[in-house]
């Protein structure tokens, strides 16, 4: 995978002669010879601005943007501009900025880059990837790819045609890089302290995974400033389809690693057996604050009650089944937690031992890790056991250690391997770099990708039908 000189020297010119419609970009040394170079569309979420923490080696440092003129185009300069100004490790990126309403017809019509950077507005990102796909570009975007079960279809045929053309579509799953997540991981691979996944029940899952999120939060020292359209749920996505994206995707990797799972495969017995989603409610006061904007806008109305209070379906949950493993999703909106930040619980359950998650309160809102016998007479063994898997992991994990904690033991994760939030940006980006390298996604990250959304397309039809 190299980028073609001439293309992207090519591009450069075009928008440096487009005074009119392109910034002027800060003065650095040029790095057109590197093989990556990133072309930004319409980033209306944060997360696009938050690729650009840190500069990479495999990535040029000229981005090109192309967006419509607004707010949200200059939150995402403002961001990238915060990282290149810091004291500290700033970064380099130098934007090139296309502003105008036919911003998609003009990155197709020039591409100065060959890899699409898209976060923001999940009702038509699927159309932009499916262009982009046409036009030969790679795409690293935010989830979800899809929020209703009627895109589902050009999702699978985009890939398909990826596959053909030898790009390669990414979707960022931050989630399976916090650290007690992955040590989850780690410790249910080891029989002699887990056992096996038990199988389950809809009652009890094998795994259950529940998220809580809050719409008035502080990113990058700052008050998170939502667009409108944050709220309008065919243009956000419903929970169901939104955050549980995230969640889907870390049971398939957790519950089966390195497995392609394949929803249309009787073997893999993929199915959603139940579904509900309900609403989030908003003041008028709590919708200026988190947005700055002084009234809904006129496609929020139909959401509107008579009182004013804004409705939003942002709540959701469903269980499903992969090889007879039961697993449950939730997830959760609300407007501000005033004592901490977002919240996380997991559980894995095995024939010898549980492994749990908790990010409340009593964990200063930090995940944590438990690990717990799944009977009483398995306390002794667990325990023997946990200590083994701890110097087993020590190769790469210094410092790990366990100690008592309620009904089992609470493994004790060294500060330097919990990194932020932000940071798991910066590592999906490089895993995207890796496979760019690799020039295709390993058989697993492929045939997962389409079942997650399967799922998730699923679970929001199933949840629109009488219960």
């Amino acid at each position: 995978m190299k980028t073609s000189l001439l293309r992207v020297l090519s591009g450069m010119l075009i928008l440096a002669a487009c005074t009119s419609c392109a910034d002027e970009p800060p003065e650095v040394p040029s790095t057109t010879e590197r093989d990556v170079v990133f072309m930004t569309l319409d980033p209306g979420h944060f997360h696009a601005g938050l690729i650009h923490k840190y500069d990479y080696d495999q990535v040029d440092s000229t981005v090109y943007v192309y967006a419509p003129d607004g707010d949200e185009l200059e939150s995402h300069l403002a961001l990238v501009e915060q990282f290149n100004t810091r004291s500290e490790n700033p970064t380099h990126w130098a934007l090139r900025v296309y502003r105008g309403e036919d911003y998609l017809e003009r990155m197709l019509e020039e591409r100065p880059g060959n890899v699409m950077v898209v976060a923001g507005d999940n009702g038509r990102k699927i159309e932009y990837i499916r262009r982009a796909v046409q036009e030969g570009i790679h795409v690293l975007a935010d989830k979800p790819l899809v929020i209703h079960p009627d895109s589902f279809r050009t999702l699978k045929e985009t890939l398909e045609t990826a596959d053909e053309q030898g790009l390669l579509v990414y979707d960022i799953m931050t989630e399976r890089h916090v650290v007690a997540t992955v040590l989850q991981r780690e410790l249910s691979r080891m029989p002699d302290l887990f056992g096996e996944l038990v199988q389950g029940s809809p009652d009890e899952p094998a795994i259950s995974k529940e998220s809580v999120h809050h719409f008035y939060k502080t990113v990058a020292g700052k008050p998170l400033v939502r667009p409108a359209w944050f709220f309008d749920v065919n243009q956000q996505g419903e929970g169901i389809v939104d955050v549980s994206t995230h969640l889907v995707d870390l049971i398939l990797w957790q519950a089966f690693p390195d497995e392609p799972i394949d929803y249309q495969n009787p073997d893999d017995g993929v199915e959603v057996i139940a579904a509900r989603s309900w609403d989030t409610r908003l003041t008028p006061d709590q919708f200026t604050q988190v947005t700055n904007e002084a009234a809904y806008p006129d496609y929020l109305l139909p959401y509107m009650e008579s009182d004013s209070t804004l409705r939003v379906a942002a709540n959701g949950e469903f269980t499903f089944t992969v090889r007879g493993v039961h697993a449950r999703v939730s997830t959760l909106w609300d407007y501000e937690n005033p004592e901490g930040g977002d919240t996380h619980y997991s559980i894995m359950r095995g024939t010898r031992a549980n492994l749990i998650i908790r990010q409340d309160e009593k964990q200063d809102y930090r995940p944590t890790l438990y690990v717990e016998p799944a009977k009483e007479s398995e306390r002794q063994h667990v325990q023997e056991r946990l200590d083994q898997a701890l110097d087993r992991l020590s190769s790469r994990y210094q410092g790990l250690a366990a100690r008592p904690a309620g009904e089992g033991w609470e493994i004790i994760i060294p500060e330097v391997y919990r990194e932020g939030h932000e940071e798991h940006f910066t590592r999906v980006a490089e895993q995207y770099l890796d496979y760019l390298e690799k020039g295709h996604l390993p058989d697993w990250e492929r045939a997962n990708l389409l079942t997650k959304y399967f799922i998730t397309t699923r679970a929001y039809a199933l949840s629109r039908q009488p219960q």
